[in-house]
């Protein structure tokens, strides 16, 4: 699952560079730090150098060593501080050395010159070492000076570990900031993303018509593409519509020719013959009836909204004037009532065939209601007292042609009708025996009014 979420690959993705930034950040500022720590230490050994040249005093007869330089951490053996001057062929070094002498350069600096070396110390450690070379004495022949100053070089290391121990706090903190913009940013970046989630459940339900342009910039190609889709689609469907109610007209005076024709031979005493047409024509009608109901039913529902109590009253209002309606007691909730999301004409269509079902069955009394389901559904319920339906057979009442009650004059398309209706509303249609009786529930989506998402 989550190799698939957008926002959990931009999440590792940024995570990642932002670990990687941090790493090299903080490798980068380790070494400006030794740089600068290493500058540091090369200044303080430079200064110490031209103090160790002042040991030698210049005159007529060529240049001699003075007192040494008085200094704690050159007196302490192997201390990490060293020096080593060489006057001529006269050598000296810091009471530190001991007896250990440091290697000077094969190839001395240019007189006045300085080099920067790393050498092994008295224990083979690395030393930092400045090496300065000066020419001391006055005449044709003045005396070379050597100084070689050096420093231990893992007070340098100390130095650089204590630096990273201070900066790394620093740098989680800094890390779990950025991670958590990272995250932020990805969430807001991501955000638009749910707008077309729901306006492509709303395109299902029949909420929105379109998609729109009222969308992020990258998105918006994507948007006018299914849109474009949906269009093509909706050509599509009513031309095919149109196709089938064309044909099924077609058939109509033919089908009506051959009752004729089976009338007339029934006139002349060819039973058989007549009933067999009979049954034929009357199959391919309700496969006409079929085609034609479901061509009249809409395509575009985002618009359209009807009251289901006010259709039941008007559907009551004309079985009542039938026979068998009229000895009826119905009872239907007070109009107008919630709205549902569906096309009145269909509706009316749909309720009309259930209510005429339950007047077919019902002994004394027809309840429906309409009611509220949660905050964006509407439940229209039919419910009669009369015998009910085996329940093996309840999944077979929407089944096209298919009539339990074989004494009844109806085609056996009507409940099929209505099944084709609701879910072309995107609703629900359920059935079950409420013993007395069969109740049949319809869920619709409520009518609202469209608000761009």
């Amino acid at each position: 699952m989550m190799r698939r979420s957008l926002r959990w690959r931009l999440g590792l993705a940024g995570a990642g560079t932002i670990l990687i930034a941090l790493g090299l950040s903080a490798a980068g500022l380790a070494l400006l730090f030794d740089r600068h720590v290493e500058r540091v230490a090369v200044a303080a050994l430079e200064g110490r150098a031209l103090a160790l040249a002042a040991m030698v005093e210049p005159g007529p007869g060529g240049a001699v060593f003075r007192q040494s330089v008085a200094d704690p951490m050159y007196d302490r053996p192997f201390s990490g501080q060293y020096w080593q001057v060489e006057l001529g062929s006269d050598l000296r070094r810091s009471r530190s050395l001991w007896d250990m002498t440091l290697d000077f350069a094969a190839s001395p600096p240019d007189p006045g010159g300085s080099r920067v070396r790393t050498i092994p110390g008295p224990r083979d450690e690395p030393l930092l070492a400045v090496e300065r070379r000066l020419m001391v004495g006055q005449g044709q022949a003045p005396v070379p000076l050597r100084i070689l100053v050096a420093t231990d070089r893992a007070a340098l290391t100390r130095a650089r570990q204590g630096f990273l121990g201070d900066l790394l706090p620093y740098l989680a903190v800094l890390g779990a900031f950025l991670l958590a913009a990272s995250w932020v940013q990805v969430t807001v970046g991501l955000r638009p993303l749910r707008r077309i989630g729901a306006r492509v459940a709303s395109l299902a339900t029949g909420a929105r018509p379109r998609m729109g342009q009222d969308l992020p910039v990258e998105v918006t190609p994507m948007a006018a593409e299914i849109d474009s889709l949906l269009d093509a689609r909706d050509r599509e469907l009513a031309r095919a519509r149109h196709r089938a109610a064309d044909l099924a007209h077609g058939f109509k005076t033919p089908l009506q020719a051959l009752l004729g024709d089976a009338g007339q031979l029934r006139d002349r005493g060819q039973h058989d013959i007549a009933r067999s047409i009979e049954t034929v024509v009357a199959a391919m009608r309700r496969l006409v009836d079929r085609e034609l109901a479901r061509a009249r039913i809409q395509s575009d529902r985002t618009q359209a909204g009807a009251d289901p109590a006010g259709v039941l009253h008007k559907i009551v209002a004309v079985l009542r004037r039938m026979p068998q309606g009229a000895a009826l007691d119905w009872q239907v909730s007070p109009a107008p009532g919630p709205m549902a999301r569906i096309d009145p004409d269909d509706l009316t269509e749909a309720l009309g065939a259930l209510m005429e079902n339950a007047m077919r069955h019902a002994t004394a009394r027809v309840v429906a209601t309409v009611a509220l389901a949660g905050p964006a559904g509407v439940r229209v319920t039919i419910r009669d007292d009369g015998p009910g339906v085996p329940d093996a057979q309840l999944a077979r009442l929407v089944q096209r042609g298919v009539r339990l009650d074989e004494g009844g004059d109806g085609q056996g398309i009507g409940l099929a009708i209505t099944a084709d209706i609701v879910d072309a509303a995107q609703g629900q249609l359920h059935m079950r025996n409420a013993d007395p009786g069969l109740e049949v529930t319809l869920h619709l989506h409520r009518a609202t009014p469209s608000n761009p998402l």
